[in-house]
């Protein structure tokens, strides 16, 4: 093992990779010496880790780090998306199959919003998909109660200011009035708290509904409420070049869906 700077990947990094925790929680679990590294126990995460270096965490082996995945997760309303809620409110995290590995988010969606979330078990995935200078345009189905003119819709096309917050212009398409709701479709590239919602109610309308229909190239398409389909690695390994002008996304069959216990 060693100190320097360069080589080798910062343990918790490590471990985070190999599906064991992450990074936050490794670091916790090195300071209650249940990691040790070439057989001696640490207590610092200010450690790099080459490909010699052997690791376990409570006595057993870490094996070697699982190469980065993604998934696509249609997100039901009703649930957060954190691992641990105080409100003890059911979470993402306690519906995925027991088939997974340790997943993380690719950014949120609220409580009641729904659609398409992605999963990955990589945290340098996971933050180059949300980084806003990867550019990727989100996609929204959006409900609105009530109804809204073009010339309100043209102040989110031209970028609009709520409560001292900035949002970039969107893409507004009015689709059909239905009764006393209407159906619009909006696109984004930024995905700040709740930005949708604010800035409809900036136009003095709520929306009833939100659904996230895509993220980048990725697409819900017919993935039903609950399922989770895993990207193939040749197309993990495309979208990851950021190329410009990225292919569709084609994916596996969806994932069984046997549930987690609520406490877990």
């Amino acid at each position: 093992m060693t100190t320097d700077p360069t080589p080798g990947d910062r343990i918790a990094k490590v471990l985070s990779r190999a599906g064991i925790a992450s990074r936050r929680e490794a670091e916790r679990m090195i300071a209650a010496g249940r990691v040790a590294v070439n057989g001696k126990v640490i207590d610092s995460p200010a450690l790099n880790i080459v490909a010699a270096d052997k690791i376990t965490v409570d006595g057993k082996p870490v094996g070697e780090p699982e190469p980065p995945r993604i998934w696509l997760y249609h997100k039901p309303p009703g649930l957060v998306t954190t691992e641990r809620d105080e409100k003890d409110r059911p979470t993402v995290f306690s519906t995925l199959p027991d088939t997974l590995p340790r997943v993380m988010s690719v950014g949120r969606l609220d409580l009641n919003s729904e659609g398409l979330l992605l999963l990955t078990n990589d945290g340098a995935v996971k933050r180059r998909l949300e980084l806003p200078s990867t550019g990727w345009l989100r996609r929204y189905r959006v409900r609105i109660n009530g109804s809204v003119s073009e010339a309100k819709l043209d102040q989110l096309r031209a970028g609009i200011e709520v409560e001292g917050i900035r949002y970039q212009p969107m893409t507004v398409t009015f689709d059909r009035q239905q009764g006393a709701n209407a159906w619009l479709t909006v696109s984004l590239r930024e995905g700040k708290n709740r930005e949708i919602r604010r800035a409809m109610q900036a136009l003095d309308v709520t929306v009833n509904r939100l659904i996230r229909v895509s993220y980048g190239p990725f697409q819900l398409g017919a993935l039903k409420a609950g399922e989770v389909e895993e990207l193939r690695q040749r197309v993990v390994r495309d979208q990851l070049g950021m190329s410009d002008k990225p292919k569709p996304a084609r994916v596996r069959k969806p994932v069984n869906r046997p549930r987690r216990g609520k406490n877990q």
